[in-house]
């Protein structure tokens, strides 16, 4: 009972801090769980329900406060919401082993990528084929659907095998590559990890490792928690968590890879 306390008031804390940022926190959410004796393929299951529970409140607050974008929203979450159901659903051929040091190797990349400078695209119309313009206010983005489709679809497989949510990508990929600003970029994110999140749990819990003990009450505080976060996002700027994240998730992708390495 005290390690369940435990574990759901370290999710808690996440939460609130992944949401500002608009990355979901899977990743972190693993790893606390898999460091916290849980089965990776439980870890897996559970952190999904978690990434559903605090991702829907904090699209909630993003939406009524009109900070995300609907067509990206359909077009980004929809191609990584399926490829997350496939991942999820082949997590299973894979042992835990395996699927912990995929995180390690994922993390590693999230991590060097949230550290990358973020400099805003042109936004000037692009008339050719495989380019998508939308105009939404006095925003206006530039989607390469050469690099954004495979780059996105690669995303939700993974996120969707190793339970994380792929905000750590698709944050960068919507700012550098499709000119989208910061704070839309995150109330969309948050709105498609939702979605990833779902159909990654699906695939997931198809092949049981769901703990409802366990994943209930982290749920509950995820949902107090994206709230929470995503009310603090509209205040903040969340370029100033960026480069903290990105220690934070390279330092957590080496100790996953300790933990795999000495079989702890």
């Amino acid at each position: 009972m005290g390690e369940i306390v435990l574990i759901v008031g370290i999710i808690f804390i996440l939460t609130i801090v992944m949401i500002m940022s608009g990355r979901g926190g899977g990743n972190f959410y693993v790893i606390a769980l898999v460091l916290s004796g849980v089965a990776m393929h439980t870890a897996s299951t559970t952190s999904q329900f978690i990434l559903i529970a605090s991702a829907l409140s904090g699209a909630l607050v993003f939406g009524k406060a009109k900070t995300m974008s609907w067509p990206l929203v359909f077009f980004f979450g929809g191609l990584n919401s399926l490829l997350a159901f496939i991942g999820g659903f082949e997590a299973h051929l894979f042992s835990g082993s395996a699927l912990k040091i995929v995180l390690a190797i994922v993390l590693a990349i999230a991590g060097i990528i949230m550290l990358l400078p973020e400099k805003q695209t042109s936004k000037s119309t692009v008339n050719r084929f495989g380019f998508w313009n939308i105009t939404e206010g006095e925003n206006h983005y530039v989607i390469n659907l050469w690099i954004a489709t495979p780059l996105t679809m690669a995303t939700g497989f993974f996120a969707g095998m190793v339970g994380i949510s792929g905000g750590s990508f698709l944050i960068p990929l919507m700012v550098v590559g499709s000119g989208v600003p910061m704070r839309t970029a995150v109330g969309t994110a948050t709105a498609m990890l939702a979605a990833t999140a779902f159909t990654g749990f699906l695939g997931n819990a198809l092949h049981g490792g769901f703990d409802p003990a366990l994943a209930i009450p982290c749920g509950v505080v995820a949902i107090v928690g994206g709230l929470i976060g995503s009310k603090l996002a509209l205040k903040t700027k969340p370029n100033y968590l960026k480069s903290l994240s990105g220690i934070i998730t390279i330092i957590a992708a080496v100790i996953m890879m300790v933990n795999t390495l000495t079989g702890k």
